[in-house]
């Protein structure tokens, strides 16, 4: 791994400071509030703002087709989290528009892609089902030919953005009698469609997602995303950038792995744990002079630092297991204040540690869950094979 520091040159150094100022006048107090009460993770005045300033663009293109290099990617990228720009419905929205560009007629590109760049056009993705857990291969909502078009009944889990979002990336079933990954086909289906029906939930950490409803949707086939049956040729590409399985940039400008931004709230909480453990007490005692609190406090933060060194999938999983088992070492530190949340008046560390507390389940299920990664590291870079999960007395051999 290579720490050496990148020398900026004064055009970067002036991006640089371009950037922070359009993010300090567009992200204020105010986005930040409304965020914390909708959960949404998307302020629209904010997504607007970026795409006319162009920078919805740049982060999409490569530098070859005249988006960021990389070190002023690398600026922005850490910018936007320094200023806790709202992010997540841009996220999926990159992933599927580059499906899009790839699989996508002309017609669909042209319809998509100038939107995506200014910011009006969101997309989001309709992966999982209520009962299909994080195999989306066991796809059960159906898209049956009629026509010129197709007809879509099911409804899919953890749809988040869909209230704000245009379009959803959908996985259907279009043939139940095929082996599962040969069954699939991918659908761009505008949300204005009637039959559509989008319901908020509530997680614990406070976000919004959705669970939709498809019933007798009829959407055209020019919104059909690669061949009949073909769907998982197109959703691949976007799995693999989700779970964080992408070779890694030989300049090392960028994440060590998936996950590094949710990782950034575990820093902030450790920080803040460590500077309340050093402060003096009304007693004239600091918290860090016990020498069990220094030790599980210095525990917790060799931890933290081995998971944001960890690489790739690996990383996927090492940080979202450190956030469950550290977060509540450092709620245990501060003691019975660490349970009151942000912005609430006594709370030990501003509620940082309670946040990563309640944030960190959701960290171990997006894009799949810790089992199936571990799962995943164990086929696919051990060499362990598949998992057998019949009982002991029904395995064979």
């Amino acid at each position: 791994m290579d720490f050496s520091t990148v020398e900026l040159s004064d055009e970067e150094r002036a991006f640089r400071d371009e950037v922070r100022k359009l993010l300090r006048t567009i992200v204020t107090d105010e986005v930040i509030r409304r965020d914390r009460e909708t959960g949404d993770n998307f302020d629209e005045g904010v997504h607007l703002a970026l795409g006319a300033a162009g920078y919805l663009e740049a982060e999409w293109k490569s530098e070859a087709d005249g988006g960021f290099s990389r070190v002023r990617r690398r600026i922005w990228q850490l910018e936007k989290r320094r200023f806790h720009v709202p992010w997540v419905t841009w996220g999926t929205t990159a992933m599927v528009a580059h499906s899009v560009a790839t699989f996508g007629s002309p017609e669909l590109r042209d319809e998509v892609l100038p939107g995506v760049f200014s910011g009006q056009v969101r997309l989001c993705l309709g992966y999982t089902e209520p009962e299909g857990g994080s195999d989306v291969a066991t796809c059960k909502t159906r898209a049956v030919r009629d026509g010129a078009g197709w007809i879509i009944n099911g409804s899919k889990m953890f749809t988040t953005g869909a209230h704000n979002c245009r379009y959803v990336f959908l996985i259907t079933n279009t043939d139940p009698d095929a082996p599962k990954h040969k069954s699939l086909t991918m659908f761009l289906v505008p949300l204005d469609t009637p039959g559509i029906e989008i319901q908020g939930i509530r997680t614990v950490d406070g976000d919004r997602t959705n669970i939709v409803y498809y019933s007798d949707v009829r959407v055209d086939d020019r919104y059909r995303l690669g061949e009949v049956n073909g769907g998982w040729t197109v959703l691949r590409e976007p799995l693999n950038t989700e779970h964080g399985a992408v070779a890694a940039d030989p300049d090392g400008l960028q994440d060590v792995s998936i996950m590094m931004h949710q990782a950034g709230f575990m820093a902030t909480a450790v920080d803040k744990v460590a500077a309340r453990t050093a402060a003096v007490g009304a007693d004239g005692h600091r918290l860090i002079d016990d020498a069990s609190v220094a030790y599980r406090l210095g525990r917790s933060a060799a931890r933290m630092e081995a998971a944001l060194s960890a690489p790739s999938i690996f990383g996927r999983v090492a940080l979202a297991q450190t956030m469950r088992d550290v977060s509540p070492e450092l709620m245990d530190i501060l003691g019975a204040a660490a349970a009151l949340p942000v912005g609430t008046e006594g709370a030990a560390d501003d509620g940082a540690a309670e946040y990563v507390y309640r944030f960190a389940p959701l960290v171990g299920i997006y894009g799949g869950t810790l089992e199936v990664f571990r799962n995943m590291i164990a086929q696919h870079v051990l060499g362990l094979g598949k998992p057998a999960y019949a009982p002991l007395g029904a395995q064979k051999g």
